[in-house]
């Protein structure tokens, strides 16, 4: 099993020559102290805590699990120990408000340090990532005093977030959640119900855990409107800021799991919490989504993060392990078969995986530096435009990232044969581990449904519109080296065919009420193959100017591969969609 190394090579050309990740910092003056030098340093540190500290907990972790004994759970070994090393070397911090002890690095370089974070490790990687969302909640929607209590504890670890939504009865449709809050005196409130799923909701690594939960209040309105958002702290701050007293919310069980067995999924428990309000009354499910916004890119980068340590072990051992002889020829007369890495079948897997994962590593970080310019810039009009690239940008990420990164692990299970199903490898626990991305954080159905309905139809494709404009204003450039006329016509191609499907659905949807759900998931993996394309376009070009020539083979080459044998979905995508819904809600129900 090859040990886990962060892609260093990969994240510093996308940051410093696909994406300009300096010329885009530029745009914005609270990132003024931010340039490739500073990222450099920041992606050094972070690889050596990543492959150091925090992948070798990875195959312990899955068989040791985590332990629950009477609402205490105890974390695998080594978690606690290392969870420490990464709060002292400041990485809670790095993405916070500087006003309460953060670094306000961008998000664009954080993603990357996030890939490196999930890549070894995901099931430890889920703790801090769901502290550094909670704090984004709070930071936007909490009052100053809460803000001044919980934010700079956080940031350094000492105390741990935690996301409380889901209720037995009540996943997608949060409106008809039955957790209660009612009001106490000074500003408090005393919280009842059941919360389930909850990754991370009790542990051993931080001495406090602030939970954001979803409740009702006594008068609130029926359904999603009635929503609230309360903080509930594991421990109540006392008057010196440090613990109090134990507050009345505990964990009931913890969930037995297909992945990530190295986290907690609890069931929690809220006996009359207090709790305090976190932005308006029967708003909490607007506050939330700055948070779960959040996640759902975390998510994407997470199945990148899984899906490029599967590729490293298939890479490894499709180089060792010897098969049969190549169909051109013998390559290693010496040995008694050659590698399998000479067979076509299986440079196909190794050359989708490596697409797969390359195209989601620089659309993540794309992503990213929309969500930077949404944050941090200082002009009304661009802050606008982002908002809407992120708005529509989002749902893809979660999806679209996941999905592929699932294709990728199964085939680097595939190129093990036998063995990649056999534990020993390590390659089954990276499939496992890598289905719950399709589902938490809004399974990936939901996110198509929001990117047809929310983002597409009600808004008469306008959001569609801001992102051709921006691949087209990059196509227009993109003749000047001979493997982007190669490559640019292809591109253009989709694009047609992105919007005449567009327009398609947008017709159907006016006359068939099933039209927009039997085409939601088709037409986001669409949007996803062509964002992909978009970002590998700007690779092929980009590289063409270094002077690395090993670099410049491989991104072009794996360019030529994407757009010949990975874009050429979108045609068959667009051939589904056009059919309409009558294959998919055709069977009547009797027969299901």
């Amino acid at each position: 099993m090859a040990a886990y190394r962060a892609p260093l090579e990969d994240i510093r050309f996308v940051l410093k020559h696909q994406l300009n990740a300096e010329d885009h910092w530029r745009l914005m003056p609270a990132l003024d102290d931010v340039d490739m030098e500073t990222a450099d340093a920041i992606l050094e540190e972070a690889a050596k805590l990543m492959q150091e500290v925090v992948a070798p907990l990875n195959r312990g972790a899955d068989e040791q699990g985590c332990q629950f004994d009477r609402g205490e759970v105890a974390s695998p070994d080594g978690f606690k120990n290392a969870y420490q090393h990464y709060c002292e070397g400041g990485w809670g911090a790095l993405a916070g408000n500087p006003e309460h002890e953060g670094m306000g690095m961008p998000k664009s370089l954080v993603a990357a340090v996030e890939e490196m974070l999930q890549g070894s490790c995901m099931a430890f990687g889920l703790a801090p990532m769901l502290t550094a969302g909670a704090c984004l909640a709070i930071d936007a929607h909490a009052s100053e005093t809460l803000k001044a209590r919980y934010l700079a504890k956080m940031y350094s670890g000492e105390w741990a977030g935690a996301m409380d939504l889901t209720e037995p009865h009540a996943g997608t449709d949060l409106g008809l959640i039955r957790a209660r809050a009612e009001p106490l005196e000074n500003d408090q409130y005393c919280l009842t119900g059941t919360k389930i799923f909850i990754t991370w909701g009790e542990h051993d690594m931080a001495e406090n855990i602030v939970h954001l939960v979803l409740a009702k209040l006594p008068d609130a309105p029926a359904g999603s409107r009635g929503i609230s958002l309360f903080l509930v702290p594991k421990f109540l701050p006392g008057e010196d800021g440090g613990l109090g007293e134990r507050n009345h919310v505990h964990c009931g069980s913890i969930e037995k799991k297909m992945g990530i067995k190295g986290s907690a999924t609890c069931a929690m428990n809220f006996d009359g919490a207090t709790g305090w309000l976190v932005g308006e009354a029967n708003r909490g499910l607007a506050a939330m989504f700055t948070m779960m916004n959040y996640e759902r890119l975390a998510v994407g980068i997470q199945g990148v993060g899984l899906a490029e340590a599967s590729y490293q072990s298939a890479v490894e051992y499709a180089r060792e392990r010897l098969q049969s002889r190549s169909p051109s020829g013998v390559t290693c007369p010496d040995k008694e078969a050659d590698p399998l890495l000479v067979h076509p079948d299986v440079r196909r897997m190794l050359m989708s995986m490596r697409a797969l994962n390359e195209g989601g590593r620089a659309f993540y970080i794309f992503v990213a530096q929309w969500l930077d310019l949404a944050k941090f810039s200082e002009n009304p009009e661009q802050k606008a435009h982002a908002e809407k690239m992120v708005a529509l940008l989002t749902p893809i990420a979660k999806a679209f990232l996941t999905d592929r990164a699932f294709d990728t692990a199964v085939l680097g299970q595939q190129v093990f044969g036998g063995h990649g199903y056999i534990r020993e490898w390590g390659q089954e626990q990276h499939v496992r581990d890598i289905r719950i991305t399709q589902i938490y954080e809004g399974t990936n159905g939901i996110q198509a449904m929001d990117l047809m309905g929310r983002k597409t139809i009600a808004c008469n494709a306008e959001l569609l519109g801001l992102l051709l404009v921006d691949i087209n204003t990059y196509l227009s450039r993109a003749g000047h080296v001979s493997i982007g006329l190669e490559l640019a016509p292809q591109l253009r191609v989709a694009i047609d065919r992105v919007k005449s499907t567009t327009a398609n659905i947008m017709e159907q949807s006016t006359r068939d009420a099933n039209a927009m759900g039997a085409a939601a998931v088709d037409y986001l993996n669409m949007m996803g193959y062509l964002c992909y394309g978009y970002m590998w376009l700007r690779a092929a070009i980009e590289v063409n100017s270094l002077d690395d020539e090993i670099l410049v083979h491989a991104k072009q080459a794996t360019a030529r591969y994407y757009f010949q044998r990975v874009l050429p979905e979108v045609e068959l995508l667009a051939t589904r969609i056009a059919v309409g819904s009558s294959s998919v809600m055709g069977l009547r129900d009797e027969c299901f």
